[in-house]
């Protein structure tokens, strides 16, 4: 890895964070004064069961939703501002990987990489061109795959579609839900180690959320969540 992989600058800044939700039980609070730094290269884990909060972290952090206490900053900006462009937040400076892939099913595997990119209005010779090497790199090289749609491909080809499609317009920060969640155990670890090169071999900043342990191992740092709050694991 180079010297500019391996610094401790941050791409992803939460001090404080807090989110709260009403239900019919009462308020619950999501997120409890969440705080933590990711770095370019580095892989972010937190763990937790359902309803920890940890997906509401998530979401915070991709702008899904909006914090009521804390800051969150993407490259030394604060995305929580009112006058930040979430727009171009979203088709270009993250991607998102889900649990249950969020793919188009009327597209193909290579319309689904291709959309984003035409949202961004990247010219279209370069969509397909672009769309094309990332489902290779992501191990879909075969064009009958690339052109079928999500109902006729595997789990684990729909979640390397959803990489690729993340992956899209080159974002420098990649937000996992459950990435492994509705996969076996072989494919899950291919995933993983596709998650993992992201972050150690492109430099991406890579945060995945998720009940499954074993995503430790490509972990640079990684913090357990219980009831909103955030504690570090190993600490």
């Amino acid at each position: 890895m180079s010297d500019s992989i391996l610094s401790r600058n941050s791409i992803l800044k939460i001090d404080g964070v807090s989110k709260t939700f009403s239900t019919k039980a009462g308020v619950v609070k999501a997120v409890d004064d969440a705080s933590f730094h990711a770095g370019w290269g580095e892989v972010t884990v937190i763990i937790g069961p359902s309803g920890s909060g940890k997906t509401t972290l998530l979401y915070l952090v991709g702008s899904l939703e909006k914090p009521e206490a804390g800051a969150i900053e993407v490259s030394s900006t604060d995305i929580c501002q009112s006058d930040f462009d979430l727009a171009s937040y979203r088709r270009s400076g993250v991607g998102f990987v889900f649990q249950f892939f969020n793919l188009i099913p009327t597209l193909t595997s290579l319309e689904n990489v291709t959309l984003p990119m035409d949202l961004a209005g990247v010219p279209k010779p370069d969509q397909e061109r672009r769309a094309t090497d990332l489902l290779a790199r992501m191990g879909i090289d075969d064009q009958r795959v690339q052109r079928s749609k999500p109902t006729k491909l595997s789990g684990g080809q729909c979640q390397r579609v959803a990489i690729a499609r993340a992956l899209a317009n080159d974002p420098d920060l990649i937000l996992a839900d459950e990435p492994t969640g509705n996969l076996d155990t072989a494919t899950s670890k291919s995933v993983t180690e596709l998650l993992g090169a992201l972050a150690h071999e492109d430099g991406k900043c890579v945060l995945i959320v998720t009940h499954d342990e074993s995503i430790l191992e490509i972990a640079d740092q990684a913090f357990h969540m219980t009831d909103g709050k955030l504690e570090s694991v190993g600490a």
